[in-house]
């Protein structure tokens, strides 16, 4: 019996040892395979053929950047051709650029990054609950550690007939992706850890409107976008822009709707190629001596807006509107922020800020291919896996530690009845 129980807790410690391994080098990069033979544009290029040729695409846009300058440029289109200059619906990746408007109010006095909310608001509140709402603060929205529990994930809507007033998403989004209740309350204790939340950045989206006596769209736009030259990105859609829209298409291939949001800050954003290479170069010193923040915003502000504040399994994950894919050599932070919705939309940016190096990546038609392109793009570069590649990679990792304890326990079990037999 005795010997029964020590081949066990042997088999126990090994399977356990052996996980540890697996996450580990998961972690680590161990066993993944770089896309791209060289890590150089053209190599990197050549790859992302290759993942285009695998599956379907329907409008592609990418820019690669080195030392805050364009490099290179791929775009590829299903239908009607897209360039530089094609507007792309970017889907959550809206919430970086919300974000540095949020943080431009801070700068003016005009928000208190640590006050609640609440004091800013008359037209709508958050419901009461468990929690104490006070501790819902734009430093928390920001980050996700305010303790919404809504989920958001927006669906949006096929006419602007459907299109709620903000007030009525925060009560109960209509839009709210398949099995999420779409109610913005407090769930957890305000600051006591990360809960992704898009109805938090449509409360932002609210507090901006009700501190600046602006519309949200309006506000971005004078103090975002036409500083920086962003003339092709707007947060609402009008059709006499005279700017070429990027089709929408269904991952089978068929054409899809464009869908309009309550949602402005968090999913909204319409903006071109040319004009993320923009935004993207604000976070850097330029050639002809422009200052960081471009004189829109401060660098101080860019700076604290990539210190760490949301956490996810002891990794820092989340700033202030900022996401945090991998360290870099100085401790700082790849940065940037990723876009996901349906119909397919996928966006991604990964910003360096202490080399200037980075990727922009848009698309329409298919939900994974320009995260899976601007993640595999850190581990080429970095040789470390990032926030949203380690998810990538989580079947392949279960996959080997099932391996190794079916492994562990057949041998086990052989080790064991050898024993017996020999004894």
């Amino acid at each position: 019996m005795k010997k029964m129980l020590l081949s066990t807790l042997w088999m126990v410690l090994l399977m356990l040892l052996w996980a540890g391994v697996v996450l580990f080098g998961t972690v680590g990069g161990w066993f993944h395979q770089p896309i791209a033979k060289s890590n150089t544009a053209a190599s990197f290029l050549e790859a992302v053929d290759g993942e285009m040729n695998k599956q379907f695409v329907g409008n592609f846009a990418m820019a690669l950047m080195e030392d805050g300058i364009v490099e290179d440029e791929k775009f590829y289109s299903a239908g009607k051709p897209v360039d530089r200059h094609t507007v792309f619906q970017v889907s959550s990746l809206s919430k970086w650029i919300s974000a540095v408007g949020i943080m431009k109010l801070v700068e003016d006095g005009k928000l208190d990054l640590d006050a609640p909310v609440s004091n800013y608001l008359t037209r709508w509140q958050l419901p009461p609950g468990e929690f104490n709402n006070e501790g819902v603060t734009v430093r928390r929205l920001l980050s996700h550690t305010a303790g919404l529990t809504d989920g958001l994930g927006y669906s949006g809507f096929e006419t602007g007939a459907q299109v709620q007033s903000i007030e009525q998403s925060l009560t109960k989004a209509t839009d709210a992706d398949e099995g999420i209740n779409g109610e913005v309350r407090v769930g957890i204790k305000p600051g006591s850890e990360f809960k992704y939340s898009g109805g938090g950045y449509t409360l932002l989206q609210l507090l901006m409107e009700e501190v600046s006596g602006q519309s949200f769209a309006s506000y971005m736009r004078e103090n975002v976008f036409i500083p920086l030259n962003m003339l092709h990105s707007s947060y609402v859609w009008e059709d006499s822009s005279g700017l070429a829209l990027a089709e929408f298409y269904n991952k089978d291939g068929s054409t899809a709707a464009h869908h309009l949001y309550t949602s402005l800050a968090a999913t909204s954003l319409y903006a071109s190629l040319s004009d993320l290479e923009l935004f993207f170069q604000m976070f850097l010193k330029g050639k002809n001596n422009e200052p960081i923040g471009r004189n829109v915003i401060k660098p101080e502000t860019l700076a604290v807006m990539r210190e760490p504040h949301g956490q996810s399994m002891g990794v820092a994950i989340w700033g202030l509107g900022t996401v945090l894919y991998a360290t870099t050599g100085c401790n700082d932070f790849i940065i940037g922020h990723d876009g996901k919705s349906t119909p397919p939309v996928n966006t991604a940016v990964r910003l360096n800020p202490e080399t200037g190096d980075g990727i922009i990546v848009l698309e329409t038609g298919n939900p994974t291919i320009a995260t899976k392109l601007a993640s595999e793009w850190v581990f080429l570069k970095t040789g470390k896996v990032d926030t949203f590649l380690f998810p990538m990679l989580m079947d392949g990792m279960i996959r080997s530690i099932g391996l190794g304890w079916i492994l562990i326990l057949v041998s086990t079990i052989v080790f064991t009845v050898w024993r017996r037999r020999k004894s």
